[in-house]
């Protein structure tokens, strides 16, 4: 074992485990006891049962590694009790770094989210260098997450080896649980998108995101931060892509900002009752009133980043029989032909069959 992957049973872990196995790289990934592991279907890696919070565990899946890969997180816009995202992201990402540090591997890459970069007033993309701070911050997630990347900061001024990156949206496979942007890939699939926000997101593929990991711990300068996004969407853009994948039709409909808060601020208190996250958390809500948008330019520069160009505006050609999938339109609409995913790197929102579809898109 070479490589230890924190977060290996997740969206991004999980595709990452799969580049480095790749690579030929012999993996350790640190999973709970217990834990859904479908993500690592086919995966041959070595399990250290631990817990982030266990730094004895954590210490004991560190040994022998040369790199490490802290990508687990609580990724959640709620939460019964937000002091769980505090110890998982803060706390665990303290037990993770100071064990690789004092282990002396030799390199740490820290998985953060481009939640805790700035976003400019004027409306252009951010970056690395957009000032931003704390009070900046929307909900206990990205407030969570822009602490752990203090103590990144602080592991790497002490001489840790610690790189950071900032992931954007990833869309793509193993995306089982699934995240709340799969989770809503999900809900236009199930026809419950019956409006869309004047927001946008930065998307990009997740293999896309894995090898920018991989690149950040061969090339990254210690103490850097890296942005790994793609393309700039409107939520609108999004669903017109999902649409043309799929035959179903696009929401028409904008929400006003108003009435989607209204709407998730009682939804959120029917959740503090049942205990049950709500279907429109109000941290999702209230993120949505900035365009997420982003450069990933310094990473393209320093990295190598792949950087491919999507070919949603013109014909998705047939690409084999893997790529190439018919599904049944669904009842009430009309039929309009197979559905062609792209391969990669062509169509960053391929293989979306490999998120948990209802019928009848699911395989």
């Amino acid at each position: 074992m070479d490589v230890l992957v924190t977060g290996g049973t997740g969206f991004v872990g999980a595709n990452l485990v799969r580049e480095l196995i790749g690579d030929g790289h012999r993996v350790r990934v640190l999973a709970r006891k217990g834990g859904d592991r479908r993500a690592l279907e086919g995966c041959s890696v070595d399990i250290a049962e631990g817990d982030l919070l266990d730094v004895d565990s954590v210490r004991a899946a560190v040994a022998g590694a040369r790199r490490v890969y802290h990508v687990a997180a609580d990724y959640r816009l709620w939460a019964p009790d937000p002091r769980a995202l505090y110890r998982a992201n803060v706390d665990g990402t303290r037990h993770v770094l100071e064990a690789a540090a004092l282990a002396g591997v030799e390199r740490i890459v820290y998985t953060s989210t481009v939640g805790a970069v700035g976003i400019p007033k004027d409306g252009t993309p951010g970056d690395e260098r957009t000032p931003v701070s704390l009070a900046d911050m929307v909900g206990p997630y990205k407030a969570s997450k822009f602490l752990a990347e203090r103590v990144a900061d602080e592991l790497a001024a002490r001489g840790a080896p610690v790189v950071t990156v900032n992931p954007s949206a990833p869309i793509g496979p193993w995306d089982v649980k699934p995240t709340p942007t799969g989770q809503m890939v999900v809900d236009f699939l199930r026809g419950k998108m019956l409006g869309s926000l004047d927001t946008g997101l930065n998307v990009v593929h997740v293999r896309d995101v894995a090898r920018g990991h991989i690149l950040a711990g061969e090339r990254g300068r210690v103490g850097e931060r890296y942005i790994l996004g793609n393309q700039n969407l409107s939520l609108l853009e999004i669903f017109t892509v999902l649409a043309r994948l799929t035959g179903i039709r696009a929401p028409r409909f904008r929400v006003p900002y108003a009435l989607a808060w209204a709407t998730a601020a009682a939804m959120e208190g029917v959740a503090a009752l049942t205990r049950r996250p709500p279907q429109v958390p109000l941290t999702a809500v209230r993120m949505a009133r900035k365009r997420m948008f982003f450069s990933a330019a310094k990473a393209v520069a320093e990295l190598g980043l792949p950087r491919p160009r999507p070919r949603w505006r013109s014909p998705m050609p047939s690409t084999g029989s893997s790529s190439t999938a018919t599904r049944p339109a669904p009842r009430g609409r009309r039929e309009r032909g197979p559905v062609r995913l792209a391969a990669h790197p062509q169509e960053p929102l391929e293989l979306l069959l490999r998120l948990p579809l209802p019928a009848p898109w699911a395989a």
